[in-house]
């Protein structure tokens, strides 16, 4: 398969609100229609805003666009673990089911990875499902061990099902 991973643009907002909420829907098991109406409507305006800045998406195209995955980099003051103070974090590495299993994500990744080096980003992760796991490990990526506990507190506004305000 001869599949040349290149970045998404401007032009590509549409297929990547449809790639984002494909992949939602099948890592979530549904959506509401009001999620569905929130993140179409936030989508948009949240690449305009990032992409090709903040946030990299290497998309493979056959030739509409057949799979997907975002690095989303991140500064933070530096510390002895990202000493440049440059991260990156995978979301959203999607195929389309009848474009499974013929390399195209592994290729999609390896740009990914090629691009945070050149970038010098201190160190990429990503959270896995089963699925994907044997492609990360293969790819140099492993189970992170941690004194830390990873921990979340959701906004109150997030679990009325409203938007937070704008700041």
């Amino acid at each position: 398969m001869n599949i040349k991973p290149e970045r998404a643009t401007i032009n590509d907002i549409d297929a990547l609100v449809q790639m984002r909420l494909d992949y939602l829907t099948e890592d979530y098991g549904s959506l509401t229609d009001e999620q569905i109406i929130k993140i179409k409507s936030s989508l948009p305006d949240y690449y305009r805003k990032h992409l090709n800045k903040d946030l990299l998406v290497y998309v493979a195209r056959k030739p509409v666009i057949a799979a997907c995955c975002f690095l989303l980099i991140s500064e933070k003051p530096a510390n002895p673990s990202f000493i440049n103070g440059r991260t990156g974090n995978v979301l959203n590495v999607y195929t389309k089911p009848e474009y499974r299993k013929q390399g195209i994500a592994k290729k999609l990744m390896e740009q990914l990875i090629a691009e945070a080096d050149e970038l010098g980003l201190d160190y990429v992760e990503l959270k896995s499902t089963d699925e994907g796991y044997r492609l990360y490990k293969s790819l140099g990526f492993s189970d992170e061990q941690s004194k830390y506990h990873s921990m979340r507190r959701t906004s109150r506004a997030h679990s009325k099902g409203c938007f937070a305000k704008k700041f």
